[in-house]
């Protein structure tokens, strides 16, 4: 999927957390966007777009628990500003050439801004 490969120093400074799903919504003139409102356990909300809209409605993941990389620079996204990113896993179907892709989640016990080692 990736021809480079990362070095241990640079992947070990990626800031992996677990994040609340507070709000989801569609992104206007956009489908593929999806608008999220994070509880990242710092008391600031974080939003984060992901085109995952072909994947998943915004109602299903509200409440749910996430794990998103934190520390990733701010990226204007259909004038929008996306701090962070979702991690997901895709495979294909069986028998297809199409993809399933499914958002990394968590226990909801696992409190907002945990941290992933």
């Amino acid at each position: 999927m990736f021809e480079e490969t990362v070095d241990f120093d640079t992947f070990s400074k990626s800031d992996f957390r677990a994040v609340k799903v507070k709000e989801c919504v569609a992104v206007p003139k956009s489908k593929k966007l999806l608008q999220f409102t994070l509880d990242d356990g710092t008391g600031v909300d974080r939003t984060i777009l992901s085109g995952i809209h072909a994947y998943y409605e915004p109602g299903e993941l509200v409440g749910k628990t996430l794990i998103a990389i934190t520390n990733l620079p701010p990226r204007a996204m259909m004038g929008i500003e996306s701090c962070g990113m979702l991690l997901s896993a895709v495979n294909n179907l069986k028998d297809s050439e199409d993809e399933e892709l499914h958002l990394l989640m968590v226990d909801n016990h696992i409190p907002a801004g945990a941290k992933l080692y």
